[in-house]
Parts: C-alpha cells; structure tokens; sequence
C-alpha cells in the first residue's frame, strides 16, 4: 500500500526572513546568484515561492542565508507559475 506523494520542500532563510522556494526554482542557480551578490556590493536576487509569487531580496556581504530541504505533502498547485500565483486573499487558503 503506498503512501500519500510527497516532494521536497525547501526553505531559504534570508536575514531572519523565511521562504519557502516554488519546487520549480532552481536550487543550484539561486546558490550562484546569492554568491555573486555577496561578492559585490550587493544586489537584488530574484526568485520563485510557494504560492507562485515572485520575491526579489537585497543581498549584500553583510546578509545571512541559511537553506535546508523537508519533505512535504504533495500541492500540485506549487508549479511556480507566477500567472496564477495561490494562497492569497482571494482563495480561500
């Protein structure tokens, strides 16, 4: 007998501040950009979170990022599809 889907989740912690990254967000490439952000001056990082939205962060040398991986229940809504973002106000969730 199986058991319920699950994915794994991951979450970025950024000055205190938690994300959970859109399964679609691409772990390795957002490592890279937050490295060359810290290697500059500073710059903003993009990227992808549960509930399809958009986040963009400020990182600089002084910033603290911490990343770790849990699995989770199955959403199928988590597609990272920023047209039809989920969660909000409007649905209920």
């Amino acid at each position: 007998m199986a058991g319920p889907e699950t994915m794994m989740q991951t979450e970025i912690v950024l000055d205190g501040q938690s994300f959970l990254l859109a399964q679609v967000q691409d772990l390795h490439d957002l490592k890279r950009r937050i490295e060359a952000a810290v290697k500059s001056t500073g710059a903003f990082v993009d990227f992808v979170v549960v509930g399809n939205r958009e986040v963009s962060v400020l990182i600089t040398p002084h910033s603290r990022v911490i990343i770790s991986a849990s699995t989770v229940l199955f959403d199928e809504r988590d597609t990272g599809d920023v047209d039809f973002p989920f969660g909000g106000y409007y649905d209920g969730f």
